[in-house]
């Protein structure tokens, strides 16, 4: 059997293997530049044929071996590159940090995104658009509710919810909007309780 050195460097760019980051450490050691562009060269495409389906998928699919050879030699491979690969500067410079909204939440088992809908939706002028996205509302409302409420609500409880957060608003005439929207979850555990009642009696 095979043993494995686990004491190895980690490689760089592990979906390529530690033989591709050999041929890579090998041809920095090339005095010649001639030499060393054909080993590249031939590391590039060796490289490719491991992975030909994303040659259709990923338009700058060749530009994107060059990064990755540079990458593994730790930008050091003195080449002739047929393409502008990353910059050192910019693989290394770690993500901008992202800020957390600030700002209470009305309700949390609604959530922001649904508070900025209601909030666009009280602007628009009454009118079919506002109507559609209004429905769009409701049934994003009742979707979010049932995740924390398996058990379901009633279309009415939703309305009157929307009614209180757009302030009055967004009214929604009895009858004329019916959420069809029911989880899987909420189906299951009615159908559980049917059963239950049928074995009782």
């Amino acid at each position: 059997m095979m043993e494995y050195n686990t004491k190895q460097k980690r490689l760089p760019l592990p979906e390529y293997g530690r033989s591709v980051q050999k041929m890579v450490d090998h041809a920095l050691t090339i005095e010649d530049r001639a030499e060393r562009q054909k080993c590249a060269e031939t590391i590039i495409a060796i490289m490719e044929s491991m992975f030909p389906n994303l040659k259709n998928e990923l338009p700058d699919y060749k530009r994107k071996l060059w990064d990755h050879l540079a990458i593994m030699s730790d930008f050091a491979l003195d080449i002739d590159y047929p393409v502008e690969i990353i910059k050192k500067e910019t693989f290394t410079q770690p993500p901008t940090k992202i800020e957390y909204q600030k700002g209470e939440i009305r309700n949390r088992h609604y959530g922001r995104i649904v508070e900025e809908m209601i909030a666009h939706a009280c602007t628009m002028e009454e009118g079919e658009e506002r109507n559609q996205l209004v429905e769009l509302i409701l049934v994003q409302m009742k979707k979010n509710y049932i995740a924390w409420n398996k058990d379901g609500v009633e279309d009415k409880r939703i309305c009157d919810d929307l009614l209180y957060y757009s302030d009055g608003k967004l009214q929604v005439p009895d009858g004329k909007i019916r959420l069809s929207f029911q989880s899987n979850m909420a189906q299951k555990n009615h159908q559980k309780r049917k059963k239950i009642f049928k074995k009782k009696f």
